[in-house]
Parts: structure tokens; sequence; C-alpha cells
């Protein structure tokens, strides 16, 4: 039975190391560029909803993300149309890349001054500890939501890049540009609608991982390489390509951890690393 719940735990924690992924590969596979603020800006929604859980308190940190997710999507549609747009044609795909290094460094360094260097999370309450048993096994409620969490906004965005009018300009405008302003599409606000939706989604990971562990403003480094393992495994640009790395990372990650309390994040990157080398298009990459 701890087998099983260690594994199933690794799923749930699987479905969170997807929605950290997944905004950075709606930004890759729409844009071709690697977010590296993408971490910084996980960790500053959750800044945030630490800060409005303590002006409201009282409220379920889960009605804390929505007035957060609108927050990070309306600092994503600025940062788009602001900084981005103006370096993303450029020929070299470094420079979109090294100007998001730069906002990265920025960031981190602005919520070190504003928010100092003490661990803080995000107080779940009674959710935190909250659990139910099925057939002999502990579940929390916390896990189990976050996986279901995960499913939706998965299932949601294949759903709206894939079956509606917008998810059609956008993928005619990742597929050419050139074409789609020939047929009225303005790119620009097509990338700063992209970028909002992948910050709102960097959102709702940010807010649920703090709820499950301490973060400061350098946490940022450890959800960018998280997220980024993930779109590589799972192929970049794939949807679910990327919640499935993300549950094998999870699963690896909490079954290291039975083997070396101190190493269990390490056998996750080990994994990364050997499917790497054995496949390095990912689960669902086109070669």
């Amino acid at each position: 039975m701890v087998w099983v719940e260690t594994v199933l735990n690794g799923i749930f924690l699987g479905g969170l190391y997807g929605i950290l992924g997944l905004g950075l590969a709606l930004v890759f596979g729409v844009m071709k560029v690697i977010n590296v603020a993408h971490g910084d800006f996980i960790v500053l929604s959750a800044f945030i909803g630490v800060f409005l859980s303590a002006a409201v308190p009282g409220v379920s940190p889960l009605l804390i993300i929505l007035p957060v997710v609108a927050i990070a999507a309306g600092l994503g549609w600025a940062f788009q149309s602001v900084l981005m747009n103006r370096v993303i044609d450029s020929d070299d795909m470094l420079v979109p890349m090294l100007l998001t290094f730069g906002v990265s460094f920025v960031m981190r360094n602005i919520m070190l001054e504003t928010f100092g260097a003490t661990p803080v999370t995000l107080e779940a309450g009674a959710l935190s500890r909250a659990s139910f048993q099925v057939a002999g096994l502990h579940l929390g409620v916390l896990p189990v939501l976050t996986l279901a969490i995960s499913v939706v906004l998965f299932g949601g965005l294949n759903w709206l890049i894939t079956r509606t009018e917008i998810g059609r300009v956008i993928r005619a405008t990742s597929d050419n540009t050139a074409i789609a302003r020939l047929m009225g599409v303005r790119p620009g606000r097509i990338y700063a609608l992209v970028m909002a939706l992948s910050l709102a989604l960097a959102a709702v990971a940010g807010l649920l991982l703090a709820m499950r562990t301490s973060f400061t403003p350098s946490s940022g480094i450890d959800r960018i390489l998280i997220a980024f393992e993930v779109v590589v495994l799972g192929g970049l640009g794939s949807f679910w390509g990327a919640l499935l790395a993300g549950i094998a990372l999870g699963v690896t990650q909490l079954v290291g951890f039975r083997f070396d309390a101190n190493s269990g994040l390490l056998y996750a990157h080990l994994l990364f690393l050997a499917f790497l080398i054995a496949r390095p298009n990912g689960l669902f990459g086109s070669k």
C-alpha cells in the first residue's frame, strides 16, 4: 500500500509539474521563444496570492486564484505588448530569450527587495490537511484537486487551440506570420493573448505549489528548471506530452525519495537527462 500511495502521490505532483510547464509549452509552440522569466512570474503570482490572502483573511485560497490569474494575465499582455513584441521578429531567436533573461534578473531582485528572503507559504488551512480513504489508501484532498485542475486546464487549452476560431487564428499566426498578416491578423495582439494565457496558467501553478511548499524570490530558478524539463521531455509545444512528462517526473521524484530522502528530485533530473539522450525530441515531439 505504501508504494501504491507513493505512485499516486507522484501522479498528483506530476499534474502540478505539468501545469508549471504548460504555459512555457504554449509560448514556445506559438512564438518559438523560451521565456526564461516564466519561473519568476510563477513566484510573483505566489507572492501576490500570499498578499491577497493576508489582506482578506478567511477566504479560501482557491478563491484567491481567480484575482491572481486576472492580474497575471494582465501582466502577460503588458509584458508581451511593451517588451517582447519589439524583438519577437528578430532573425536570431537568442534575442527574445536574452530579453526574458534580463526581465527574470530584474524581477528576482525587485521581489527580493520587496518581500525579503524569508521563505513563505500560502496557508491553505483545512484544505491542506483534509484527506479521504479509498480501498485502504489515504489520499489528500489538495493533491487530488490539483490533478483534477491540471486535467481541466490541459483539456481546456487543447480545446481552445484546436476547436475555436481564436485557436485557429493562433495556429495560423504560429505557422506563417506573413500570411496571417495578409489575412488581417495582427500578430502582436495574438502574441500578447498567448503570453496572457501562459502567465495565467503560471499563476495557477504558482498558487497550487505555494500551498504545498515554501518559496522565496529565488525559487523561480527551481520552477523554470522543472517547467523546462516538462516541456522538453513531453515534446516541444506538445500540451498532453507536457502533462505526461510532469507525471513521469513527479512519480520518479517521490519513488526516489523512498530510496533516498535527500535526493528524490535528483532522480527526476536523471530521468530527464536519460530521456534526452535516448529520445531528444521528447514523447510527442516532431523530428
